[in-house]
């Protein structure tokens, strides 16, 4: 355990930027907890497809949520050697030259690049090759096209565009970067050369002048002095810049070595693999981030998780109250794998991984008299499960084996759904205790940054498996029995749903 001067366990800041909130984090050296803060702050829809915040309000309660954690460390007697920080992946907002916002922050969620998103890939499909970021209105690159094709002239006003770290780091330091974590995903960034696409800086309608300088996750700035006093922190603190949310999960997961995956179900979910070169598979179904030299995160992203749940309450059972999810899930239990022939395609809230196409629509298929609501919430359960399973399998068709999955996330709460994604994985399952993923990896990179421990791979000593979850061998064969078919649904129905665009 690292020592401060005066004896006490020194501590390390872990903040996690996320979509809807942040959580700060005092950790030691050992993983433990010191101290916390978490501040919320609202999503906006101002139209439909629209997913953004005030870049404000995010920078305001990132600032609140440290100076709580700084509060708890303090009151626990730890020193602070370090804040880290971990931020949400695509984010996007235009500034003016003294740094003002032009344009609300556009989140991962928002949509309104369709037509653009769908347009590159039909157009320049080798930039996901080169830039390891599906081309999904998710990312930044479509983001941009669409800046520069309906709004001009805010586009041409812009004078830096950033993602929502960066505007916290600006204003601590007083400088602008950009780590390769988080360039990596915004499809402009070439990974193997670690530096900015000329095509798809070309394709954006920008040059390099206009994004922030790039640096490795572990760089390390000074924090000023006015932000220091406001925080309650001693004026040239070491600030690690840090990385992004997912890569930085799977270090908080302990998911470090190779052939160990981390899965993840809460609103969304994820599955990601740490490698050590990166790359995409040859059908570029799978998304590479960089997070430190010589380890890379491959992987996908789903976006219909808890959501599917939470949509049942709502649309299949509105008479069992307001929070009607474990009585969902009770009756989810009722009914065998596999739905008795009922498959939910669950893309409530269209699809990224392993299809990368927004156009996507939910569908019941094989739905007949005999199907009733019990049948409707297990299916979409097992939806999301599938879904991970083809991101398992893309995973793999990348060239990656995965050996060992180690999980997280609010569905874990549930033993039904926790046995369920063993069967449709068909591997076993180890849960996690206690540590907050991205806010732990962000701290653990810190450490690593300063010395404090011994390479990144302490991660995976840091973070106990509480219970492991074997597949049950009858589910996980009505699970592999049915998983060709689910895939095969994409396909069958996708002139569907670009017909059904029209309609919307």
């Amino acid at each position: 355990m690292l020592r401060g001067v005066n004896g006490p366990a020194s501590v390390v800041l872990g903040v996690d930027i996320g979509t809807t909130s942040v959580k700060a984090v005092a950790f030691d050296a050992d993983g433990r907890e010191l101290g916390r803060g978490e501040t919320g702050y609202p999503l906006l829809e101002p139209e439909h497809g629209q997913a953004v915040q005030d870049p404000a309000a995010v920078v305001e309660g990132t600032l609140a949520a440290i100076r709580a954690a700084v509060a708890g460390a303090r009151d626990d007697g730890a020193p602070i050697a370090a804040l880290s920080f971990s931020g949400a992946l695509h984010s996007l907002v235009g500034l003016d030259a003294q740094g003002r916002a032009l344009t609300p922050l556009v989140t991962w969620g928002d949509m309104r690049a369709t037509e653009q998103a769908e347009r590159l890939r039909a157009e320049h499909p080798e930039l996901h090759d080169r830039t390891g970021t599906p081309l999904h209105p998710m990312s930044p690159l479509p983001k941009l096209v669409w800046f520069a094709e309906r709004e001009p002239e805010a586009f041409a006003a812009v004078t830096r565009w950033a993602g929502i770290k960066e505007l916290v780091v600006a204003r601590l330091t007083g400088t602008w970067a950009v780590d390769h974590s988080v360039a990596s995903g915004t499809g402009l960034l070439n990974l193997r050369a670690l530096d900015w696409d000329r095509e798809a800086l070309a394709i954006a309608g920008i040059d390099a002048e206009a994004l922030s300088p790039l640096v490795p996750t572990t760089h390390r700035l000074d924090l000023a002095a006015a932000p220091a006093a406001d925080l309650g922190l001693e004026a040239g603190l070491a600030l690690i810049v840090g990385a992004a949310d997912g890569p930085l999960a799977n270090l908080g997961l302990g998911a470090v070595h190779p052939g160990v995956a981390a899965c993840s179900i809460g609103t969304s979910g994820a599955l990601r693999l740490m490698v050590e070169s990166p790359a995409v598979d040859p059908q570029r179904r799978v998304f590479c981030y960089a997070l430190v030299p010589g380890r890379w995160i491959v992987g996908g992203a789903i976006n219909n998780g808890g959501a599917v749940l939470r949509w049942a309450g709502e649309a299949l059972a509105p008479d069992l109250g307001a929070h009607p999810e474990a009585q969902l899930l009770e009756l989810a239990a009722k009914v065998p794998a596999g739905s008795e022939g009922l498959l939910m395609l669950p893309y409530l809230l269209s699809e990224r991984a392993p299809h990368w196409s927004s156009l996507a629509r939910g569908a019941y298929v094989g739905l007949t008299r005999h199907h009733g609501r019990a049948h409707l919430v297990r299916a979409g359960l097992e939806g999301v499960c599938l879904q991970l399973a083809l991101v398992l399998a893309s995973v793999r068709d990348a060239g990656n084996d995965v050996r060992e999955i180690r999980a997280t996330g609010g569905f874990a709460r549930s033993e039904l759904w926790r046995q369920m994604l063993a069967d449709a994985l068909g591997m076993p399952i180890g849960f996690a205790g206690g540590h907050e993923g991205s806010a732990f990896g962000a701290a653990l990179l810190a450490m690593d940054a300063l010395g404090l421990v011994d390479g990144i791979e302490r991660a995976a000593e840091l973070v106990d498996i509480e219970h492991v979850v074997e597949p049950d061998e009858e589910a996980a064969g009505v699970y592999a029995d049915l998983l060709p078919t689910f895939a095969a649904l994409y396909d069958a129905l996708a002139p569907a749903f670009h017909a059904l665009e029209r309609h919307r």
